[in-house]
């Protein structure tokens, strides 16, 4: 389960209440990201296996900090991610089975495929 001050571990090098009202809504709107990013991190742990209780920072080095090949073509967008030690635990957490589609991109599905 993700540590109740997550937040602060996230954003401790802000002190919230130095800053002048000018400010504080950039700051507000990436305190709001910032919480998003980290309950998406946490959905994507729980899904895999091993990684219920992982840091953000964990998940982003063995799961996302990777390079793809990305293939746009008139209806779906193929995300193609090289051989790593971690995929198998993606592919048994789910991901890559089926299509998701994408409203930005007019609706086309993107493919999550292993190497």
């Amino acid at each position: 389960m993700q540590p109740k001050n997550g937040l602060a571990d996230a954003v401790k090098f802000f002190h919230l209440d130095a800053l002048n009202s000018a400010v504080r809504l950039k700051i507000d709107f990436d305190v709001t990201l910032t919480e998003v990013a980290s309950g998406l991190y946490w959905m994507l742990g729980r899904r895999i296996a091993g990684y219920e209780s992982a840091h953000s920072r964990q998940l982003f080095r063995h799961f996302l900090n990777t390079p793809a090949e990305v293939e746009i073509t008139g209806n779906r967008v193929a995300v193609t991610l090289p051989k790593r030690a971690h995929n198998p635990l993606l592919l048994a957490a789910g991901c890559g089975q089926g299509s998701t589609p994408i409203p930005w991109w007019d609706g086309r599905p993107m493919v999550l495929r292993f190497r």
